[in-house]
């Protein structure tokens, strides 16, 4: 049924949404001055707005977010942190750049599901009513600002 793997879907990426948050707290937490903590302040507003979409199209779909999927959401961004801790056990610039490097991916998949929910938005009329351009538009605008952080924190590990 296209309703039942359309919310399937917008749960998939609310849980995603809740990975993305966490990746937040962590740079805010460990990276919170200058252009960071200026990126953080701006995405997180954003995240939430965004997420508060996914769960008014999930009601409209009769349906509500997955405290499972997010649960997951939660604990990947979790895993996340172990790995780089590993890899980079001082906070530095690797964990850095693999964390924005990962936050960045997020936004070009949310960015894909704005394009391909707007792309079928006649097909399902709860869709119909969502500002796909202003989502998308504000997605590429995250990806740009991430893209800025990430090749601070690249040239850093570079050199």
């Amino acid at each position: 049924m296209i309703s039942s793997d359309l919310a399937i879907y917008l749960k998939d990426h609310d849980a995603g949404s809740e990975a993305a948050l966490q990746i937040l707290d962590h740079l805010e937490k460990h990276h919170g001055a200058g252009a960071i903590g200026d990126m953080v302040r701006t995405l997180r507003p954003q995240f939430h707005s965004e997420r508060a979409k996914v769960h008014v199209l999930l009601h409209s779909l009769d349906d509500s977010f997955s405290a499972p999927r997010r649960l997951f959401g939660w604990l990947s961004e979790k895993a996340l942190q172990l790995k780089l801790m590993a890899d980079d056990p001082d906070n530095g610039a690797l964990r850095l750049l693999e964390t924005v490097e990962l936050l960045g991916l997020g936004v070009h998949g949310k960015r894909g599901m704005w394009i391909a929910l707007d792309a079928n938005k006649a097909c399902v009329p709860v869709l119909e009513k969502v500002p796909f351009a202003e989502l998308i538009a504000q997605a590429e605008a995250q990806e740009k600002l991430i893209e800025s952080v990430r090749m601070v924190a690249a040239k850093e590990v570079i050199r």
